[in-house]
């Protein structure tokens, strides 16, 4: 061990920056709500006072079938409603791709939901075309999202907790691929 290590000085000043570090982490960590404390990159994101059962609402996939966002229970699930016409959610596409890439499906899902009009074909082909080909292709014909969600603009964004209740939502776009956000998820998804 060399001399450094040896002082009581020294050790006692390691020891002060350890905790400090630690108490830190904690503060960032956690908020007094017991949910992780979200990054300034997530600013729009607000966070519920108390979670909220989402609607019974059902989307339609590439393939034509009707799938209820309840069969998506047991995992954290970011619900984005969109349009091709809305310049921010086309902006935000490729970020929410990313972010789907750095957060494993099974604790995270992302439903990137076109609640514009359009084909399963003419989404797919939208998504190719602006970089975000790996998301889902998922329809809401109806605008059920749009009524059952109070969306009064796009993009919207809803965080689903495993039980299937609504924790946040963020109207307006976000920075989901920030390397703070994306540690943020993963963080929140192996805490559950």
């Amino acid at each position: 061990m060399t001399r450094l290590f040896r002082s009581p000085v020294a050790l006692a000043a390691i020891a002060l920056v350890v905790i400090a570090l630690a108490a830190a982490a904690l503060l960032y960590g956690k908020g007094s709500s017991g949910v992780h404390a979200k990054p300034p990159e997530l600013s729009a994101l607000a966070m519920d006072k108390a979670p909220v059962a989402v609607p019974a609402v059902a989307f339609t996939d590439a393939g034509g079938a009707r799938k209820a966002l309840a069969g998506y229970r047991g995992r954290y699930v970011l619900l984005n409603l969109w349009a091709t016409w809305c310049g921010p959610c086309v902006k935000e596409l490729p970020a929410l791709a990313k972010l789907q890439a750095a957060v494993p499906a099974a604790k995270l899902t992302v439903l990137t939901v076109n609640v514009g009009r359009g084909s399963a074909a003419d989404t797919a082909s939208f998504l190719k075309a602006h970089n975000a080909a790996s998301l889902p292709v998922l329809i809401d014909s109806n605008s059920s999202f749009i009524r059952n969600f109070g969306a009064y603009g796009l993009p919207l964004s809803v965080l689903i907790d495993p039980q299937g209740r609504e924790i946040a939502r963020a109207e307006g776009p976000a920075e989901w691929d920030a390397p703070s956000v994306i540690a943020y998820f993963r963080v929140l998804t192996h805490a559950s």
